[in-house]
């Protein structure tokens, strides 16, 4: 079978699994080629097959050595019919992690189920016997809660007032006013119980109740906050009501982990692009004008440079603002990078705007997300039905 990518909306349907596994292989190069020093040694990852949560284990194991178990929910290839490239980068992750000698067990299933969490609890104890390092990095529509069984929602909507401000469909190039009404209350409620800290600490707890949680443990978790001109949409809108719910759950889980010596950890990550990211009005616009004036300034960075960079932060220093968030979002908002990028901003038409953005940089970042424009790779070649 030929693969080519399909895009609708902002989700590519299809995925090349030769490219998804030539993508995890070149992460987990750079990671190796930077080893670090005092890292984990063994780690459960939530959210473990792309993204921040995936290029986070690529560093733990090809950095630090760590052993680990992921946890996700993706869907195989079966019959011909092409998985999701989460599969495929986890698959590639396992095997590269094997081949080095390193312990890689997965569970495939709805990581807010009790299920999932007494069955990865019994994988860690079974495979790992303690976890040093846990990596939160869920990024999911909806959410059933294990209690009451009632079934959340997520939207990305302002807060307040209406939004409306430019944006651009990455695939066409269209340049648009997006215009945005404010979410309900029932709705705030819906994201922050999705896509804030209740589930985090859900986890923490179950880990430390079955006695899972070695000395000194760190766990983190991933948060944005970036400049005023996307403050509505993000910081002030329904996604930052969650986040901020998620520190809420920093500090709880911190005073759990206190008699351990153990940390609660908030990572504010560059602005990059993902599945989540691409989702988001004005998101796509601002990223593609920063790309340019980032690339152009040399601090440029992806998901594993990012995450090699934390590592390095956690384990041989840790270095938080005021709040005691660790920030990889400084190179990001480095003054002269946000005048550029502000200054561009305001310029930015329809007949300008390829010249004046990386819209193909967002476009390539895009499309490899789903193992498509990865060096290398011979598109044009079949792709054998045992690697579907």
């Amino acid at each position: 079978m030929v693969i080519k990518p399909k895009v609708r909306g902002f989700i590519c349907t299809t995925a090349h699994p030769v490219g998804c596994a030539e993508n995890v292989r070149l992460m987990a190069e750079y990671a190796a080629a930077r080893p670090g020093e005092g890292g984990p040694k063994r780690a459960l990852v939530i959210g473990s097959s792309a993204g921040y949560g995936l290029a986070t284990r690529v560093s733990a194991a090809f950095g630090y050595g760590t052993d680990s178990v992921g946890v996700f929910l993706e869907k195989p290839g079966s019959g011909g019919k092409l998985g999701s490239a989460g599969w495929y980068n986890n698959a590639a992750f396992e095997k590269l992690a094997r081949e080095k000698g390193l312990v890689a067990e997965s569970i495939c299933g709805d990581a807010f189920s009790a299920e999932v969490k007494a069955q990865t609890v019994e994988l860690v104890r079974e495979k790992l016997g303690q976890v040093d390092f846990v990596v939160y990095s869920l990024a999911a529509p909806r959410r059933t809660d294990p209690v009451s069984g009632e079934v959340y929602q997520s939207v990305l909507k302002p807060v307040g007032d209406v939004f409306r401000g430019n944006t651009v469909n990455f695939a066409t190039g269209e340049l648009t006013q997006a215009v945005i009404e404010p979410a309900s209350p029932e709705e705030i409620a819906g994201t922050v119980a999705v896509m804030g800290g209740e589930d985090w600490v859900l986890w923490m707890q179950a880990l430390s109740e079955a006695g899972l949680l070695a000395q000194s443990v760190k766990t983190v978790a991933y948060t944005y906050i970036g400049p005023e001109l996307t403050h509505a949409i993000y910081k002030d809108g329904t996604i930052g009501k969650a986040k901020e719910d998620l520190e809420r759950g920093a500090a709880q889980i911190g005073e759990l982990l206190a008699g351990k010596g153990g940390r609660a950890l908030i990572a504010v990550n560059k602005a990059l692009v993902t599945q989540a990211s691409s989702a988001i009005p004005v998101v796509p616009l601002y990223i593609s004008i920063l790309f340019g004036v980032m690339k152009r300034a040399g601090t440029h960075e992806g998901c594993i440079e990012q995450m090699v960079r934390m590592m390095e932060r956690m384990y041989r220093g840790t270095l938080v603002d005021e709040a005691g968030r660790l920030r990889l979002d400084d190179w990001e908002m480095e003054s002269a990078v946000q005048r550029e990028v502000a200054d561009i901003w305001a310029k930015v038409t329809q007949d300008n705007l390829e010249n004046l953005c990386d819209l193909g940089g967002y476009r390539h970042d895009f499309y490899r997300l789903f193992g498509f424009e990865v060096p290398g790779v011979d598109y044009s070649a079949d792709v054998p039905d045992e690697l579907i």
